[in-house]
């Protein structure tokens, strides 16, 4: 047993200090990137903004819904080859570029791979998602998913330490997830005891992985448009979010109705309400990691996309960034006192 006494740090833990700027309008802010993918060396053009890939979230919906912002969507694994292809059928052309195929690691998962990949080659991103990025399992899955689908983008997580990240980037990731137990609907800190302030492992992670040309996603803990700035000011290339893209028209989950009021279901993928939607049941083996809130129905997902987008450019204009890509760089954060982050978070 050790303890590593280094202070680790979460969004509430900080704020950015202001510094002087020529931008004139947050309208000037530039917030479209362009990367360049570590195994592939194809180019991707867009809001490095996600929706999770939560069955609540990551939706065909939202990805058409999305895209049209240029943002992109993790669809969740639970549509079957079929759905897809009623969905690839429709779709506009250009979808590609803003979706992702999300997949987890057994033999079946493989073979659905296959099939979707092969009916529909022109899709470029897979997603491999479990909540123990740790096993030698998962890496051993990357290795087969990058050897088969080599001209695939291939997202991979979730880890928090920079050695794991470099790990997934060597065996055949082009970026990765970052984020255990931070989510609103996840209690893996809760149940396991396992977990990393997700401000400090976006900022180990993003150093490791910018390393060897890797990126990496900052994956959960974003309540507020602030905390979406402040994971891009540690820098994450990529932020994903659950809870703040739930309860649209677009998102799943049931739509119920209470005292008048409108609500959307929204839950963690390793909840008893998911593993008894997919899978049956919560294992006898296992314990649910996630919990089952009511979301306040939201209407179209585009006019939260449009506070979020404005809080971030606001940021930028805070500390003189004229794109997204400068942000990182102008950063400085202030560590909030104990006493003002009780103020703070209230």
């Amino acid at each position: 047993m050790r303890i590593d006494y280094e202070i680790k740090l979460g969004f509430k833990d900080v704020m950015f200090r202001p510094k002087r700027s020529t931008l004139k309008s947050r309208s000037l802010v530039r917030l479209e990137r362009t990367f360049r993918m570590l195994h592939t060396q194809s180019e991707w053009t867009g809001i490095p903004v996600m929706a999770a890939n939560m069955d609540t979230t990551g939706t065909f919906d939202m990805a058409l819904s999305l895209s049209g912002m240029k943002l992109f969507t993790a669809i969740h694994k639970h549509y079957t080859p079929d759905e897809w292809k009623r969905f690839m059928d429709t779709a506009p052309t250009g979808i590609e570029d803003y979706i992702a195929v999300s997949t987890g690691t057994g033999q079946d998962d493989f073979e659905k791979l296959t099939a979707i990949f092969t009916a529909y080659p022109r899709l470029r991103f897979l997603c491999i998602d479990v909540a123990n990025g740790y096993s030698e399992h998962f890496v051993a899955f990357v290795k087969q998913a990058r050897k088969r689908f080599h001209d695939k983008v291939i997202i991979a997580g979730n880890v928090v330490t920079g050695e794991m990240v470099e790990e997934l980037l060597l065996s055949g990731a082009d970026i990765i997830k970052v984020g255990i137990g931070p989510g609103s609907v996840c209690t893996t800190r809760v149940k396991t005891g396992v977990g990393y302030p997700q401000l400090s492992a976006i900022i180990e992670c993003a150093d490791a992985a910018h390393g060897l040309g890797g990126l990496i996603i900052s994956d959960g803990g974003c309540s507020t448009p602030g905390d979406v700035a402040k994971a891009f000011g540690a820098g994450a290339d990529f932020v994903m979010l659950g809870g703040m893209l739930a309860g649209h028209d677009e998102s799943g989950g049931e739509l119920i109705e209470k005292d008048g009021k409108k609500f959307r279901m929204f839950y963690g993928m390793s909840s008893a309400t998911a593993m008894e939607k997919h899978v049956g049941g919560v294992a006898d083996y296992r314990a649910s990691e996630g919990k089952t809130v009511e979301v306040p129905y939201r209407g179209k997902v585009e006019n939260t996309v449009q506070d979020i987008l404005g809080g971030l450019r606001s940021t930028c204009t805070y500390v003189g960034a004229s794109q997204l890509k400068e942000l990182s760089k102008r950063t400085t954060f202030i560590r909030v006192a104990e006493q003002e982050n009780q103020v703070y978070t209230d």
